[in-house]
């Protein structure tokens, strides 16, 4: 085929000859253009979105800029210093839950008790329960790893943080009750409570108490926290030293060698009021100890923590 038209004002002639083969080339060479530009545009949208739409760029190819990668683990820095934060807040309330439950025992358990050493492997047994796997799915998101361990951090501290105050509360109550022991150092029950034969007439008598005996001048302590309504002298007690606490309570320091405080005097458990003597009506140094309930005298023994040796 030939395309002839005329040209100018000379009337020049102009012919085209269009071969098959012409034809071929020109629509692979418009193919190939219309190709290259697709592929430009496809890199300009994708650069553009990139730089602006990160994640759109993340969802189109899985691709973060050096920016958005700096500031995803800005973020992931940001998460793990509050989760370093709760955990060293929460690690401090344990240790103050440890120091409250070594209270507990200071309390609840003698020291001759405490420090005994078993001889023998202790028995265990029971069941076997394999442990159950609790954590979250492994494979999750580290964004949505690290909110779980913050939430369940959080709560962790809550708990923590509550039992710190209910612990704290009962053992303010509990060192205003008389269990603990009277009498600091080396020491043995001489008498206990109830009928006896009375030392000196050595008729059978009622003996209202526990008697400890140990050396003169053994600290004598208050076994809880309250208030000194006597410190004096009477004949049959001797030095004599009276505490009253909550809940009803009183207690009763006999045949002390020194007094240490003063009638009005607030006292707190674990503190030296006298020292162990043989004043009064005594055969030999030791501290004769009571506890009243209401006005009613009862067995030291029954709210001592008592141990053997």
């Amino acid at each position: 085929m030939q395309l002839m038209w005329v040209s100018g004002p000379t009337g020049d002639v102009r012919t085209i000859s269009i071969t098959a083969r012409k034809v071929l080339v020109g629509t692979c060479v418009l193919a190939f253009s219309l190709l290259a530009t697709g592929f430009l545009l496809h890199l300009i949208g994708f650069k553009l979105a990139i730089e602006l739409r990160p994640e759109l760029a993340r969802a189109m190819g899985g691709v973060t800029t050096e920016a958005e990668q700096q500031r995803m683990e800005s973020t992931y820095r940001e998460q793990l210093l509050k989760l370093q934060k709760l955990l060293d807040t929460t690690t401090q309330d344990i240790r103050q839950l440890q120091q409250l439950k070594n209270r507990f025992m200071d309390m609840a358990t003698p020291a001759s008790v405490r420090d005994k050493d078993g001889t023998k492997e202790d028995g265990k047994g029971g069941p076997l329960v394999p442990q159950t796997r609790t954590g979250g799915d492994s494979h999750q998101p580290l964004p949505q790893a690290l909110d779980d361990a913050m939430q369940e951090l959080t709560q962790l501290q809550r708990v923590v943080v509550q039992m710190r105050k209910d612990w704290g509360t009962q053992l303010a109550w509990l060192q205003t009750l008389p269990i603990g022991m009277p009498i600091r150092g080396e020491f043995h029950v001489s008498s206990g409570f109830g009928m006896r034969n009375d030392p000196f007439t050595r008729m059978l008598a009622r003996h209202e108490g526990l008697d400890f005996t140990a050396a003169t001048g053994t600290p004598i302590i208050a076994a809880a926290s309250g208030v000194v309504t006597r410190s004096g002298w009477e004949e049959s007690y001797g030095n004599i030293v009276e505490i009253e606490h909550a809940e009803g309570f009183m207690t009763r320091y006999a045949h002390l060698s020194k007094r240490f405080v003063n009638e009005g005097q607030q006292v707190v458990r674990g503190q030296r009021i006298a020292d162990v003597g043989s004043t009064g009506r005594s055969t030999g140094p030791h501290l004769h100890y009571e506890i009243f309930r209401h006005g009613r005298v009862i067995n030291p023994a029954h709210v001592l923590p008592l141990g053997s040796s």
